[in-house]
C-alpha cells in the first residue's frame, strides 16, 4: 500500500472508526421501541437495569412521542417495524392499536385501557396475540372519583367530563361516568377531545356551566390544569402528573409503577417468552393525590379526614 493511501485510510478510521464501531455494536443489541410520553421512561429504564438490561450497553431503546398528535402513532409504529425492533412498548390505547395494526409478528407490551374490549387480546388470561401487558384503566373507578369530588365539593351539581375520544372504547367509560353521575344526582356534560389543540375550545364550551371537571385519558397536556385554575374549576384526573402540574386531585394507578411492570414483561420476552403465553395483568393499587396549593387557590377547605386518607399531599 502506498504511503499516501495508508495515511488517508488511517485518517478516515480515526474519524469514522468510533461511530462505526458504536453503530455496529448497537446493531447487535436487542432493540426496544417505546411509543408514548417520555415522562415515564426513567421508571421503565430503571427497572430494566435492575433486570440486567442497560440502555446502550446490553439493550438499545428507541423513544418516540406523538406529542399530543395521535395521527403520528401510525408513523411511529411503521418506523419501529422498519427498524425491526425486538419488542414494542406502548403507553395508551392509540399507540397500542397503531402498533397492533402495523405488525402481527413483533411482540407488543402495552399499558392500555380495555385490551379485551378494543380487540387487542382474546382474554386477559390468554391473550392469544402478539400483544400483552397491563390494563391501565380498570373499569369501575368512575363512581369512586365522583364520590371523592362530592367529599370536597358537597354541594356541586354540574359535572363536565373531558375525555380523549381517541381512546379505544371510550364510550364504555363514558357510560360508566353517566351512570355514576345519575346515581349521585349530578348533571353530566361530556366534552370529547381528540387533539391537544381541542382543550382550549372545550374550556370555552364549559365556561360558567360546570362546578367540577373530571378529565379522562386526556392527552398529556398540562394546558388543562392552567385553564382550569384560570376558570376556578376544581378538577379530578386519572393521572397524578396533572396534580403535580396544578390539578386539584387524582385517583388512579401510578403509571410509573405500571411501566416498571411493563419492563418485567419486556425482560421475559427478550429472554424467549411469547406474548400469547403471558396473561394481561390488572393493577391492584390506586393512589389518591391532592394538591393543597390548588385547593387554597380555589378557596376550598379540604376535610382533615380526607387528607389523612390521601396517599400523597402536594404542597
Amino acid at each position: 500500500m502506498r504511503r499516501r493511501e495508508f495515511i488517508t485510510l488511517v485518517g478516515v478510521a480515526a474519524v469514522m472508526g468510533p461511530s462505526a464501531a458504536r453503530a455496529q455494536q448497537a446493531a447487535k443489541l436487542p432493540t426496544i421501541g417505546f411509543s408514548g410520553p417520555a415522562l415515564w421512561a426513567p421508571a421503565f429504564e430503571q427497572r430494566l437495569r435492575e433486570l440486567g438490561w442497560v440502555a446502550a450497553r446490553t439493550v438499545a431503546i428507541e423513544y418516540r412521542s406523538a406529542e399530543g398528535h395521535n395521527e403520528r402513532y401510525s408513523e411511529i409504529a411503521t418506523e419501529f417495524v422498519r427498524l425491526k425492533v425486538n419488542v414494542i412498548v406502548t403507553v395508551g390505547g392509540s399507540p397500542t392499536l397503531a402498533a397492533k395494526r402495523a405488525t402481527s409478528l413483533i411482540p407488543i407490551v402495552f399499558v392500555s385501557g380495555d385490551p379485551v374490549g378494543s380487540g387487542l387480546v382474546a382474554s386477559l388470561a390468554r391473550p392469544d396475540s402478539n400483544a400483552t401487558g397491563i390494563m391501565g384503566h380498570p373499569i369501575g373507578l368512575a363512581g369512586k372519583r365522583l364520590d371523592l369530588l362530592r367529599e370536597v365539593l358537597p354541594s356541586f351539581r354540574r359535572l363536565s367530563v373531558m375525555v380523549n375520544a381517541n381512546i379505544p372504547g371510550f364510550q364504555r367509560g363514558m357510560d360508566e361516568v353517566q351512570a355514576a353521575a345519575s346515581t349521585l344526582g349530578l348533571e353530566a356534560t361530556i366534552l370529547e377531545i381528540r387533539r391537544a389543540e381541542d382543550v382550549a375550545p372545550a374550556f370555552e364550551a364549559l365556561k360558567d356551566r360546570a362546578d367540577a371537571l373530571y378529565v379522562v385519558g386526556a392527552p398529556l397536556t398540562f394546558t388543562i390544569t392552567t385553564l382550569a385554575l384560570s376558570a376556578r374549576i376544581p378538577t379530578i384526573f386519572d393521572f397524578r402528573e396533572f396534580v403535580d402540574a396544578g390539578g386539584l386531585m387524582s385517583y388512579g394507578t401510578n403509571v410509573a409503577d405500571l411501566l416498571r411492570l411493563a419492563a418485567d414483561f419486556v425482560d421475559r420476552i427478550l429472554r424467549g417468552a411469547k406474548p400469547a403465553d403471558l396473561p394481561v395483568q390488572q393493577p391492584t393499587k390506586f393512589d389518591l393525590v391532592i394538591n393543597l396549593k390548588t385547593a387554597k387557590a380555589l378557596g376550598l377547605k379540604i376535610p382533615e379526614s380526607f387528607l389523612l386518607r390521601a396517599d400523597e399531599v402536594v404542597e
